[in-house]
């Protein structure tokens, strides 16, 4: 069994456009070894928006090295892309986009949500890719809820959305370069879970709701991570209120990660090829 060795807290939020207050639990700019292979985790709400006729959100901009999944909980997002994908995600819903070779990307609250306003609260999640896949061709995953397996948990304890690998005879739908566990984990109180991850893999949890507890008796309140150290295998999890938390584990890479912006690669010299090919527009464009 993993043993807890750390609760990350941040209690400042900051806008990434006009459309997501965010509070950024980690990112490439730490250590990024410690959570490999994840980049960068950022939470969005829970909040609430008034209607509005004006678009919310953030305009053209690109990626590259990396994928980013956008899972929604409540409201409404839409993406527009430069390989021509586009679509909305609701509650429930998960957007994975690799960026690979370079992408060029929007994302607004959707027109819907825009003009009715309400509750929204979201999680993204950045995903590294290994040196071998970096220059992959760009791809999206619109994942539906109806998509996504509900497992139950052992004993009553709660369900799990399995977005991504596999449990309990159960397949998430995302495809993924590396091994990846992605999972939306609900918990009834004075219930608890043990979580499958191997030896040697990374373990972290982002409460949503409520509050949990770990083994040896760490305690995590909402939108706070824990992680886990890589010795040993499998995690326990138990809820001290009804809760709700999203599930990472991974294989880490162990590469070189060199960031700037919005480009994760393995060197200075690819982080300038980046910089250069979407000055140049050979990341593609949004019309």
């Amino acid at each position: 069994m993993k043993s807890t060795f750390h609760i990350q807290r941040n209690t400042q939020t900051h806008w990434v456009g006009d459309g997501f207050p965010v509070r950024t639990l980690f990112s490439y700019q730490d250590d990024p070894a410690l959570f490999s292979p994840f980049l960068m985790l950022e939470h969005a709400g829970p909040t609430a928006f008034e209607p509005t006729a004006e678009r919310r959100g953030v305009g053209a901009h690109p990626h590259r090295g990396f994928e980013t999944v956008t899972i929604v909980l409540d409201g409404e997002v839409s993406h527009r892309d430069s390989t021509g994908a586009l679509g909305s995600v609701g509650p429930g819903d998960v957007q994975w986009m690799t960026a690979g070779a370079g992408i060029v990307h929007e994302e607004f609250h959707s027109e819907a949500f825009a003009r009715s306003g309400g509750p929204f609260h979201m999680v993204q999640l950045w995903v590294n890719l290994p040196a071998r896949d970096k220059m992959t061709a760009p791809g999206y995953q619109s994942i539906g809820v109806a998509q996504i397996p509900t497992v139950p948990l052992p004993d009553g304890a709660g369900t799990l959305r399995l977005i991504a690998g596999s449990w309990l005879g159960a397949q998430g739908p995302a495809r993924t370069f590396t091994p990846i566990q992605v999972g939306d984990v609900r918990l009834q109180a004075g219930h608890s879970v043990t979580l499958p991850v191997l030896d040697g893999h990374t373990a972290l949890a982002l409460v949503l709701q409520g509050r949990v507890k770990t083994a040896d008796g760490a305690q995590a309140d909402a939108s706070e991570l824990i992680g886990w150290r890589r010795e040993g295998a499998g995690v326990m999890l138990g809820a001290v209120t009804d809760a709700r938390v999203l599930w990472l584990a991974g294989e880490p890479i162990d590469e070189p990660v060199l960031g700037h912006g919005p480009f994760v690669m393995n060197s200075q010299a690819q982080i300038r090829q980046a910089l250069a090919d979407y000055q140049s527009g050979r990341m593609g464009r949004l019309d």
